[in-house]
């Protein structure tokens, strides 16, 4: 399953152009469009983030989150990666469940 399966192709192009120099979280889930997805939808992308299906988005899967959503994206730097998981991490356990990750989607 792709991203563009939940979200508009047009719209990620969008989000990862904005971030190419740096990453803002909060904006890339606006302008993406996922924001506006329903909690399924939301899920759906977590499930893709997930890439070992281990329930939980770690810190190697957040460094390639922009990877996901096109093969040519750049990888998070350590601080960046640092702050969406302190963005995410509502329980302190270092890693984002899917309740988490639909949280700070949402916020």
């Amino acid at each position: 399953m792709s991203m563009s399966t939940v979200l508009n192709p047009g719209d990620i192009d969008k989000a990862l152009a904005d971030c190419a120099g740096t990453f803002n979280h909060k904006k890339f889930f606006a302008l993406s469009g996922l924001s506006k997805k329903t909690d399924a939808e939301i899920a759906t992308v977590f499930d893709i983030l997930d890439q070992d299906r281990s329930g939980f988005i770690e810190v190697d899967e957040l460094k390639l989150f922009l990877q996901n959503f096109s093969a040519t994206a750049r990888t998070l730097n350590d601080s960046e990666t640092k702050a969406f998981l302190d963005a995410g991490d509502s329980d302190h356990d270092g890693k984002i469940g899917v309740d988490e990750f639909k949280c700070m989607v949402k916020a």
